[in-house]
């Protein structure tokens, strides 16, 4: 899954057909959809119809049998809607504490993320849970109020790939058109208006909910 998700990441630089460089592959991307290219080729690598064609048993050389995949892919949504729910913990905490910070006087930073563990955690942590001291991501990493990026790249990605699902996974006017409107233009097109000449809407959440296992195919 590593090399298809690096793979996503060389695609915009390959491809790229802006001369500029700061508007070129990743470049001038905004934050919230860089990850897109490299989150939706690690879907390929989850696809039947793909691993059927490029794995191979050492000794037979018989491609990955249906069941095992299946086992496989039941184990990847094994815990997924907690997962998800860890996720938006995190990204509304780093929305609160980025917007409501006031550097005068005491701010109860554990106090607020017990606030919203309250409305979107299920498993109760221990009081002597101290998270944000080393939330570095927020802090350290560049992803100050942005560390919401990480989930909706993942809707980005799964609503992308939904288009292959229902073209047939190798339909090359699918792929030419993503291309072309994706990894073509780099930062050079406002993002939304780039994904709704590919998808021929803005992106939805059922495609990722479907991939979690958590709504029905």
């Amino acid at each position: 899954m590593t090399l298809f998700h690096e793979f996503g990441h060389m695609l915009h630089h390959l491809l790229t057909r802006v001369n500029v460089p700061s508007i070129a592959g990743i470049n001038g991307v905004p934050w919230d959809a860089v990850e897109l290219p490299s989150q939706f080729m690690e879907n390929f690598a989850w696809n039947f119809e793909v691993l059927e064609r490029c794995s191979g048993h050492v000794e037979t050389g018989e491609t990955l049998p249906r069941a095992m995949f299946e086992r496989l892919e039941n184990s990847r949504h094994f815990g997924a809607a907690l997962a998800m729910l860890r996720q938006l913990e995190f990204g509304l905490f780093d929305f609160r504490l980025h917007s409501e910070f006031v550097a005068e006087g005491d701010f109860d930073v554990l106090g607020l993320l017990d606030e919203v563990r309250d409305k979107v955690s299920m498993i109760r942590h221990p009081d002597y849970n101290r998270l944000p001291h080393g939330f570095s991501h927020i802090f350290a990493g560049g992803y100050a109020a942005g560390y919401y990026s990480y989930k909706w790249a993942e809707v980005l990605a799964a609503d992308a790939f939904a288009a292959f699902e229902e073209a047939g996974i190798f339909d090359r006017d699918t792929a030419e058109r993503f291309r072309r409107e994706i990894l073509e233009v780099g930062g050079s097109r406002d993002f939304m208006e780039a994904y709704v000449a590919f998808r021929g809407r803005k992106p939805e959440l059922d495609a990722l909910l479907r991939q979690n296992g958590i709504l029905d195919a």
